[in-house]
């Protein structure tokens, strides 16, 4: 679920914390700049583990920062496709359910993934599994805040980097606000035996 990524980057540190370990100081600047931020094809940035090298610092005409190309590495959110992960069902719609990790909730298990036959309850908007047993069908529903363990099958990075307006947009008179998208999400599975709610595969 979590990895360590090896990262570089340059960390400008103000005048005002020389004074400070330049360690401490970088932590603490790679920390504001990533902590909680989604890099591109590489997943949730959680927080940083350590700095494997610092190379020489340097102080720019105009600027009395100093400049520090810093390795270092980061722990970052990034399950591995069929790891298996446990949830809670932050909420339903037609699109699926819909599942939080606390920390993460762009997780959408969408209604083919799900364990069949399935059917979206619109007034109680929830997902059923109609369970067949030798006594017939029993409604197992899908409800908020219930634990859920699942399998990841997909995950998709969106680019979210401000672009300029492209021609057809500036031409439109449409004053619709543009979607926005999460920049990282990923899909999971229920299909299978012993996935889904926690409940449904406790003996009482």
């Amino acid at each position: 679920m979590f990895v360590l990524v090896e990262m570089v980057d340059t960390v400008r540190i103000p005048p005002w914390q020389f004074e400070r370990k330049l360690n401490d100081s970088i932590a603490e600047e790679l920390n504001k700049k990533l902590a909680n931020k989604v890099v591109y094809n590489v997943g949730l940035c959680i927080c940083l583990f350590d700095i494997t090298k610092l190379e020489d610092a340097y102080v720019f005409p105009g600027d009395g920062a100093s400049h520090t190309k810093v390795h270092f590495r980061y722990v970052v959110f990034r399950p591995f496709l069929d790891e298996v992960l446990i949830g809670k069902i932050k909420g339903c719609s037609p699109e699926g359910v819909h599942v939080s990790l606390g920390f993460f909730d762009d997780i959408l298990i969408p209604p083919e993934s799900l364990q069949q036959p399935a059917k979206f309850d619109e007034a109680e908007q929830v997902w059923v599994w109609e369970y067949e047993t030798e006594e017939g069908a029993h409604d197992l529903y899908m409800d908020t805040g219930e634990e859920i363990r699942f399998r990841v099958v997909d995950e998709s990075f969106v680019d979210t980097s401000p672009t300029g307006p492209s021609s057809a947009e500036a031409t439109s008179s449409s004053e619709e606000p543009p979607r926005k998208e999460a920049p990282y999400t990923l899909a999971g599975s229920i299909s299978e035996p012993g996935l889904g709610l926690l409940s449904w595969w406790t003996s009482n």
